[in-house]
């Protein structure tokens, strides 16, 4: 049988068609990252939640009416990619637009898993055509953390603070007080482009206009790359050579510590599980050795308070003052 539900979005169709249909809107309500060929016989690769990406084709786009689409895991077969289909029709109605989703081709057991996250996202996809972002999605924390998962974790923790970033706070200092808050971003974005090149990623570029967009089109095939490449073995990152595991501590550190940096710099919060900051302190621990640290010219640690949370120890850690 297959799953099907409806909510009301208070938009246009050809808002709310955008709202579940482009990258830089999905990102407020569904997916961390999203790689989207928006055509018939286009492919798609969403990460809902740290290590779950759907993936599929597009079979019909009809703008402001309808889409569907292939649906499975990556890297799973329950179900795989391309076993399962999703239809999307939008219907203007009073108070903005209808939105229908059926899900065929599960199984039973299946359609009740699938059903239970339909309707937690659709209710997200509601509230973001409500008030323009839903916000920290309470499923993005996973029950057992791997260097992949905290990468995609982190950079979900960090794009949620960007999105807070308006074009008033990008000349506004950070702590690091060589750079602004546009150019710590820039920062970011060569450390990603670096680190995922290391995992073989590809950055065709893209039109983007808020960092946050800019962050997310850089993350996006880097993370893709890592998923595909896997944490074993060793990458080389410019001219060292170096564990993968590494490599992706250091993205998972620096997404973690600069969105704190852009929250501090812009009046926000980071909002950011305990088990989540644990990983990525353990990974600081490991990988900001004294020895590195004074080459690269990082502060020396700061004595956190006795009451001090985890992220409040990495951010000690690293040299800043909570």
């Amino acid at each position: 049988m297959p799953f099907q539900k409806s909510v009301t979005v208070p938009l246009s169709p050809d808002e709310t068609f955008a709202l579940i249909t482009e990258p830089d809107r999905m990102r407020r309500w569904q997916a961390i990252t999203a790689r989207v060929d928006l055509r018939a016989g286009g492919d798609y690769r969403w990460t809902i939640v740290p290590g779950h990406s759907a993936r599929g084709r597009y079979t019909e786009v009809e703008p402001g009416r309808r889409v569907v689409f292939t649906w499975g895991w990556e890297g799973q077969a329950d179900p795989p990619p391309g076993s399962s289909t999703v239809t999307i029709t939008l219907e203007p109605v009073a108070g903005g637009t209808l939105v229908r989703l059926v899900h065929d081709g599960l199984t039973d057991e299946q359609a009740a898993g699938h059903g239970e996250g339909w309707s937690h996202y659709l209710d997200r996809l509601v509230e973001a055509g409500t008030t323009g972002d839903a916000g920290a999605d309470d499923w993005m924390a996973p029950d057992e953390l791997d260097p992949i998962k905290a990468a995609e974790a982190t950079l979900a923790t960090c794009q949620l603070v960007l999105r807070g970033v308006g074009a008033a706070d990008y000349q506004h200092a950070t702590i690091c007080t060589e750079f602004t808050v546009a150019q710590l971003t820039d920062h970011l974005i060569g450390s990603v482009t670096t680190l995922g090149g290391a995992a073989g990623a590809e950055f065709p570029g893209a039109a983007t206009e808020t960092l946050e967009a800019r962050l997310a089109a850089a993350a996006q095939p880097a993370l893709e790359a890592w998923n595909a490449r896997g944490a074993d073995g060793t990458v080389k990152v410019g001219a060292h050579e170096m564990p993968a595991t590494v490599a992706l501590g250091i993205l998972s550190i620096e997404f973690l510590v600069h969105a704190w940096d852009f929250a501090e710099a812009t009046g926000q919060q980071v909002v950011v599980s305990e088990e989540l900051s644990a990983h990525v302190l353990d990974a600081a621990h490991t990988i900001i050795t004294p020895e590195g640290r004074a080459s690269v010219g990082f502060a020396d640690p700061v004595e956190p308070g006795p009451d001090a949370h985890v992220l409040d120890r990495l951010i000690a850690f690293t040299g800043r003052a909570t």
